[in-house]
């Protein structure tokens, strides 16, 4: 069984909740454990007690036993617990921000992961844990043994349909109308996950059709398909539906709706770096001038794209609190910034407290969508300056060494020195992930990016082209270079 730091992920705890061969890394007892490392991890932070904890879960059927593990062990330290049930993440931290704001709000979620898998956000009315906060929780942790604990009956508040009733308003708001997708057919995505509230309680009342949608109901076996806005076979799902009942959009979400996607009217994902340009496009006409900051893995069209708009568009590093802390940074130094956002449909915008919410981002889309309505225009046309690449490649290498980092770290500083050798390749400066590099037009047309996993032993590698087998020529280059290393495959 792994030690209790390993189930460090980023900035939250991930583990194995079910598990057929062995034991599982999120037992009654480990996680009786971590409850207790949060109390004095808290305690020393703030320095003063915790008294006031939420708790929510995705729809992940070992949610309910680990909400009720960790309130139990908060409550016998006579802590308030104040049961959400099933929630979102981005839900969890809006009620940070009402009145009843407890200290802190921890959700039961593994994200996209698949079903045998759980883990653990958390947020203060100040945000996010960054993960060397989520560390020491577990260092601690790694200290108790665990306490005697009784059943509990914790006090409940559905406060998924507040965030709703929120959502829409926003759009009420911003289009001056009760019902402004009356009219309009969007299908929803769920995937079985906490989404399927946004279909009934968002869209229904603001006057769509919602015929088409799709996974509505919370089941955390997942028997559809992962929801993940980045996998293919959730996405393809989607756009039959969405060409189906010729719906006017689609809108997919990852489990704990801290991720979107949406596809156009002509059955087109929107996804990835395309996203961002649809939600930069809103964003810079109330903000002309604003900065966009991206992770590492955008295509090159989507920085031309932002400057065509007239935004400033800045590439970073891989990682939702990444790129979040980045804007925030930029921001403290006055160089306006409104939307820090991944390619995996991690989004977060100023104007919704820097909080990575997929929700938020659908209701963005959702007013561009009334808006193009009332202009006899469609979603599609957001996009129509925007260049999509001819191919695109993702491979995701594997280390087959204990010592996985520093492997990875000697293959991308090589990588480099190979990139050097080749004609017509140039290392793209600045660049603040791994090894990105631009192939010219007799060398690939695209680009490569040879970067290292923040959580796994893996080497994820992107590549673009706009030319046909582009994608196919550099990666035989690419090839060649992994000779040399026989333990990454």
């Amino acid at each position: 069984m792994k030690k209790l730091t390993d189930l460090l992920s980023g900035s939250d705890i991930r583990g194995y909740a079910l598990k057929e061969n062995g034991t599982p890394d999120l037992t009654d007892e480990n996680i009786n454990k971590i409850a207790q490392g949060i109390i004095d991890w808290y305690n020393k932070k703030y320095g003063k007690a915790l008294k006031k904890v939420a708790l929510g879960r995705d729809s992940r059927v070992t949610g309910e036993r680990i909400l009720n593990t960790i309130g139990d062990v908060l409550a016998q330290n006579g802590i308030e617990i104040i049961d959400v049930g099933l929630a979102t993440s981005p839900a969890m931290f809006m009620l940070t921000q009402e009145d009843i704001a407890p200290d802190l709000s921890i959700m039961i979620t593994a994200s996209h992961m698949p079903m045998d898998r759980n883990g653990i956000k958390m947020v203060t009315p100040e945000g996010g844990l960054a993960s060397s906060d989520i560390k020491e929780i577990l260092e601690i942790a790694e200290t108790k043994e665990p306490i005697e604990i009784e059943d509990v009956e914790f006090s409940t508040y559905n406060y998924l349909d507040d965030y709703a009733d929120n959502l829409v308003e926003i759009v009420r708001e911003k289009t001056g109308k009760e019902r402004p997708l009356e009219g309009l057919n969007i299908v929803i995505d769920a995937g079985n996950g906490s989404g399927g509230f946004f279909a009934h309680q968002v869209l229904e009342p603001l006057g769509a059709d919602i015929t088409g949608s799709q996974f509505l109901e919370p089941d955390g076996t997942f028997p559809n398909h992962i929801p993940n806005p980045e996998e293919e076979e959730a996405i393809d799902a989607i756009i039959e539906s969405v060409k189906g009942n010729e719906a006017d959009m689609g809108i997919i979400f990852d489990t704990d709706v801290d991720r979107s996607a949406i596809i156009d009217e002509k059955g087109n994902p929107i996804n990835k770096s395309a996203y961002i340009a649809f939600i930069s496009s809103i964003l810079l006409d109330d903000y002309p001038g604003a900065t966009i900051v991206t992770d590492s893995v955008t295509s090159n069209g989507l920085k031309d794209f932002i400057e065509a708009k007239g935004g400033k568009h800045r590439r970073f590093k891989r990682g939702y609190k990444n790129v979040i802390d980045e804007a925030k940074r930029l921001n403290s130094l006055g160089q306006e910034t409104v939307l820090a956002m991944e390619t995996s449909g991690h989004g977060a915008v100023k104007d919704n407290y820097f909080l990575d919410d997929g929700a938020y981002l659908a209701v963005l889309s959702l007013i561009a969508l009334a808006r193009a309505k009332d202009e006899n225009k469609t979603v599609s046309e957001y996009l129509k300056d925007y260049h999509f690449p001819l191919e695109e490649k993702e491979i995701r290498l594997v280390i087959q060494d204990d010592d996985y980092r520093k492997v990875g770290e000697d293959l991308i500083n090589d990588f480099a020195e190979y990139a050097k050798t080749q004609p017509g390749w140039s290392i793209v400066e600045p660049n603040y992930e791994g090894i990105r590099v631009d192939c010219d037009s007799e060398n690939g047309n695209g680009w490569i990016l040879v970067r290292q996993s923040l959580h796994e032993p893996k080497i994820p590698i992107n590549i673009e082209s706009d030319t046909e087998g582009g994608t196919d020529f550099i990666e035989q280059r690419l090839d060649e270079f992994l000779t040399n290393y026989p333990n990454v495959n």
